[in-house]
């Protein structure tokens, strides 16, 4: 911040344009005074906070105006200017109080000089009202940046602290010290979130930076999930997925089911997500099998949303290693050299056997499903249609997937 050191001082009828404004300490209380009762955001500071340090800072921007009226060089001003305004953001003062009492003072200031100003003093207020615009603009800029600077510092140790916090749950380590560090209060149970987060369509757009668009699309899911859960979800996302942790109570059932289309809007791509609720104590192991339940989601190429345990119990025990599992993968083998047949049983299955809609998303007609799932019987010897001959498929498919791994 440089300032015109050759500036002359103005003047108001031959005295000082800066002289009714001399008395800093005098004119300091009386403006906080004025603060407190008529800017409505400093009257719900603490009492300590406004004769403290907003007292301090109004005697210093006073000392500010003065200079810049006298044509002074400021540097050592605008410097604690910056201090004072980095330790607001760090005790959370909100920057629209601050702002509002930094323009409600020298509205009040400037009341005072203009007040022994006549007729003659035309050009000198002409003058010192450029001044005045001038002295808003470097105070609300000197303001502004020291506060933002301070508050992303404030805001990266929070989010590595919650990272290091979410991590430590989810690795099963000790978390009370690094708990009281977030101020963030351990639940007794949690429901851990495994989360998949597709690639944007403009992700692979050559005109685009991919990198970007996928960090945009993070954030929008950042932002979101912390709007739907009050900031009580601790996240260690990266822009294609990852886990969440959510106290049992902070959502409702219905909440919960509403989370991941919200989510889904916000980052503009169908999500999915499998959940596992847990006591605390055995979060690592939940997450596993909530991973476990959402590479099976993936692998049978479900449609995307929440899927909970209950919903793949039978998928999942059909995933475990064992004879029966080579088996089931096994019955599959008959499409081998029919890739068509094998990509219309995943997909008319995944799509709960609505022809019309896997009809539409192969590009193809219902009558060309209905040829195809009857070939698939007749290779397999299993059909499709019927119950019993779908659950054989059905798993097989599942199973499938694990035994090409």
């Amino acid at each position: 911040m440089t300032v015109d050191t050759t500036r002359s001082k103005l003047t108001l009828s031959g005295q000082p344009m800066s002289a009714p404004l001399q008395d800093v300490r005098k004119l300091s209380r009386r403006m906080v005074g004025h603060f407190v009762e008529n800017v409505v955001p400093c009257g719900t500071l603490p009492g300590d906070a406004i004769y403290g340090d907003v007292t301090t800072i109004t005697r210093t921007c006073l000392e500010l105006a003065v200079s810049m009226l006298d044509g002074k060089d400021i540097p050592e001003k605008t410097r604690r200017l910056e201090s004072a305004a980095a330790g607001w953001a760090r005790e959370g003062v909100p920057i629209d109080t601050i702002h509002h009492a930094v323009h409600e003072g020298f509205r009040l200031g400037l009341d005072l000089v203009v007040s022994q100003a006549t007729v003659t003093d035309y050009s000198a207020l002409v003058d010192g009202a450029k001044l005045v615009v001038e002295m808003l603009d470097k105070m609300t800029v000197c303001i502004s940046m020291a506060y933002v600077r301070e508050l992303r510092s404030v805001v990266n140790e929070h989010h590595t602290a919650v990272h290091t916090l979410t991590s430590a749950l989810l690795g099963g380590h000790s978390t009370s010290t690094m708990a009281r560090e977030c101020g963030i209060e351990i639940a007794p149970a949690y429901i851990v979130l495994a989360v998949a987060i597709p690639a944007h369509p403009d992700e692979s757009v050559p005109a685009l930076d991919g990198k970007v668009v996928a960090r945009r699309k993070l954030r929008r899911v950042q932002a979101e999930l912390a709007t739907r859960c009050t900031d009580a979800a601790l996240s260690l996302l990266s822009v294609d997925g990852g886990t969440v942790l959510l106290p049992a109570e902070a959502l409702g059932a219905e909440e919960l089911d509403e989370l991941i289309p919200y989510l889904s809007r916000a980052a503009q791509v169908p999500i999915s997500a499998a959940i596992v609720e847990t006591p605390t104590a055995d979060i690592p192991a939940a997450a596993d099998q909530a991973h476990e339940l959402l590479d099976m989601v993936q692998r049978l190429e479900c449609v995307p949303g929440l899927y909970r345990f209950d919903d793949m119990a039978l998928e999942y025990q059909l995933t475990r290693p064992g004879p029966g599992r080579e088996y089931l993968g096994s019955l599959l083998e008959p499409l081998d050299d029919h890739p068509e047949l094998l990509e219309t049983l995943q997909r008319h299955i995944s799509n709960n056997l609505n022809r019309q809609r896997t009809a539409r998303l192969m590009h193809i007609h219902t009558n060309t499903i209905d040829y195809r799932l009857k070939r698939v019987a007749q290779l397999t010897g299993f059909d499709p249609t019927q119950p019993s001959g779908l659950w054989y498929l059905r798993s097989a498919l599942v199973a499938r997937s694990y035994r090409a791994r």
